[in-house]
């Protein structure tokens, strides 16, 4: 049985697991951890009875396009080859397909920006720059890249920005182990973009001059923290005077035995000099007893809406922590889905909430779950 406190299921969809879900203008997109299926578009306007109406599917083998972000009438979406799936199929180039959605529930495809290596991982877009993660001839890893989608059929790279090391061809001799140099996604902020950088750590960049990002600060705790850091937010309001951050830090990929992965609180007011000051961890699980992956922290809400963080805490499932003491966060409601069929466990994977405050979690496995506050 599903584990709720707080929550209430309002409607489910039967779909491939997925790596991220979107909603806007009462349509929900789904992008699928695992090929074939590459995006799912859902029909919400009835929240209680969604209808899937339009599928798409990757053109090769081994390879997803489970991220999409949707603004002004443009569906982005990443094309990736990932290791765990293996080889890609013959003729594969990753990098980002772009669709025309001005009627959702018959998108056209526009345009494909290709480039080097496995692809574009995670990336944000608020309808006219995309914050990608590509990987790029001459780089090792993920670096951080702003697009101009202006011209949606020819987007332009405007900037880009890379952890000191990653840039080979031009010499550079990482410090750091190279599987650990990898931008995971920007996110931004007026003009700052917060950037989460796998196991190298996390960046504040100062995107004032979208051509030429620079580095305000950078931080790392891999080791002695084995996580790698997934998902740096910003909280666009002071709690207690500070402006702070959020890092979500991933529980897979751990660099040696720990415990699952948790969440921490950057006062981020000095940005110079960016401070940990608190963290949060689901009741129960211990951090420091080394544990397999997939039980810890996974991915906050990318857009706030209050000082309730709704996250996708992988098999703890939905779990909303209220930061507005931000020295001292705490659960206020959780939703723990039954597993889906054929599994041992739910995998709790991305989660989104819209205007209505209704929450929108997807399985890495199968099902997107519909949840209200109760």
């Amino acid at each position: 049985m599903a584990e709720s406190n707080g929550i209430r299921e309002i409607a489910y969809v039967d779909c491939k697991g997925g790596g991220q879900i979107e909603v806007v203008n009462d349509t929900a997109y789904v992008g699928h951890t695992a090929g074939p299926e590459a995006t799912t578009i859902i029909d919400v306007k009835d929240r209680k009875n969604p209808k899937i109406v339009k599928e798409f599917f990757c053109a090769h083998s081994n390879v997803h396009a489970h991220k999409v972000r949707v603004a002004n009438d443009l569906m982005l979406t990443n094309y990736e080859s990932i290791d765990y799936m293996g080889e890609p199929g013959a003729g594969f180039r990753g990098g980002l397909n772009i669709y025309d959605v001005s009627n959702p529930h018959d998108p056209k495809h526009i345009h494909f920006w290709q480039t080097a290596g496995e692809g574009v991982h995670r990336f944000t877009f608020d309808g006219r720059y995309a914050y990608i993660s590509p990987t790029m001839e001459g780089y090792t890893g993920h670096i951080c890249m702003i697009m101009d989608l202006a011209e949606p059929t020819h987007p332009q790279e405007v900037g880009r920005w890379h952890w000191p090391g990653q840039w080979h061809a031009g010499g550079e001799v990482p410090d750091v182990p190279e599987a650990y140099l990898r931008c995971h996604h920007p996110i931004r902020q007026g003009d700052r973009l917060y950037v989460s950088y796998w196991h190298a750590g996390w960046a504040i960049l100062d995107i004032s001059d979208m051509s030429n990002p620079t580095c305000i600060a950078r931080r790392s705790w891999s080791p002695p923290y084995a996580h790698p850091a997934h998902t740096c937010l910003p909280i666009p309001f002071k709690l207690k005077g500070m402006d702070v951050m959020i890092v979500a830090d991933e529980d897979v990929a751990k660099i040696h035995p720990a415990g699952p992965a948790f969440m921490w609180m950057i006062d981020i007011s000095n940005e110079e000099y960016p401070m940990p000051f608190a963290s949060f961890q689901v009741e129960g699980l211990e951090t420091g007893v080394p544990a397999p992956p997939n039980l810890g922290c996974h991915q906050p809400v990318e857009v706030v809406r209050s000082t309730e963080i709704p996250f996708a805490w992988f098999a703890q499932g939905l779990r909303i922590v209220d930061i507005a003491d931000p020295h001292a966060p705490k659960e206020v409601a959780s939703y723990v889905p039954d597993a889906p069929t054929g599994k041992d466990r739910a995998l709790a994977n991305d989660v989104f909430q819209d205007d209505d405050g209704l929450i929108y979690l997807i399985d890495r496995e199968r099902g997107l779950h519909i949840l209200e506050r109760i």
